[in-house]
């Protein structure tokens, strides 16, 4: 979402995370034992969302026994898919689920925010289904959603609705609603839907079905008191959170988040900036690295 960063960059200015101290864990570049039981596998299948059949596919684990399963989110609209870190995830253990929201890249159905944030619900009620869980090595209990840009702001919103999720993570988090909320403060109310309308169609939208430009920009306008990190901070007090950002603009929106969690009384806040581009094109090691880490220091169980 370059053009909504540079948006952001004007308007809320620069901050900068907290830099931790980076080891690379072995799953980043050394596969697994092979499992000839219980092998790695992938899945693909259809998603049920609302009448839609989402197009999805599971990395799922080696090992007999449930896995813990991150759903991977992507973001606006969804060029950055973030694949190799789910590869890296399953080397580390975990399974991965990864979908297209409805109305995105094939998935049937039309695009719209409100409806990506059902899609999230509905992925992880598929995952808590026992025969799905027992098919897919799913651990039920122990389901995280990491997301990237919208993707994030998707991840936020969906931990904060399912007190069930044991931990959120996000990478360059766009929060719909500030982005929304910095467009009315900006040009007022009745240029905004116009301006952001040309910026979300800078961020090219033929990937998506059932919707324009604008109607994406009023859906976000309309809805941009409710789609708050603010409001959503409160109920994450509990949970671990990873928050990652980098030097796309984007930052002051992620250190915002970070600061509102814990002034909020979360003291398991992870927060880390990487010196690279949104898509984190040079620093894909320290990406994974910092997500596995993240994985690997959360509790055996789910502790809320």
């Amino acid at each position: 979402m370059k053009t909504v960063r540079f948006a952001f960059l004007l308007i809320l200015g620069c901050s900068c995370a907290t830099g931790l101290a980076q080891q690379v864990p072995s799953a980043v570049t050394t596969d697994p034992p092979v499992d000839k039981q219980n092998p790695a596998a992938m899945e693909s299948f259809q998603l049920p969302s609302h009448g839609s059949q989402l197009n999805a596919l599971m990395y799922i684990a080696a090992g007999a026994e449930p896995h813990p399963t991150v759903i991977l989110l992507h973001g606006f609209p969804g060029n950055e898919r973030n694949l190799d870190l789910a590869q890296a995830i399953r080397r580390a253990g975990w399974n991965v689920l990864y979908f297209n929201y409805r109305g995105a890249w094939g998935s049937p159905g039309d695009f719209s925010f409100s409806h990506c944030m059902e899609d999230v619900a509905a992925a992880v009620a598929y995952l808590r289904e026992p025969a799905n869980a027992t098919l897919l090595r799913v651990d039920a209990k122990r389901i995280v959603l990491i997301g990237h840009s919208m993707g994030g702001f998707m991840t936020v919103a969906g931990g904060a609705h399912d007190a069930g999720v044991e931990a959120i993570g996000v990478i360059s988090p766009g929060n719909m609603g500030e982005i929304a909320t910095a467009m009315v403060k900006g040009y007022g109310e009745s240029a905004a839907p116009s301006k952001m309308a040309a910026m979300l169609a800078k961020e090219g939208i033929a990937p998506l079905h059932g919707c324009t430009s604008e109607s994406l920009a009023q859906e976000a306008i309309a809805h941009r008191a409710e789609w708050s990190y603010e409001g959503y901070a409160r109920t994450l007090a509990t949970r671990p959170v990873l928050v990652i950002s980098s030097d796309d603009g984007l930052a002051a929106q992620a250190t915002l988040f970070a600061e509102t969690l814990r002034k909020d009384g979360n003291t398991k806040v992870t927060d880390l900036r990487l010196a690279t581009d949104h898509a984190y094109s040079d620093k894909r090691i320290a990406l994974e690295s910092a997500v596995l880490s993240w994985l690997a220091a959360l509790p055996t169980t789910a502790a809320h």
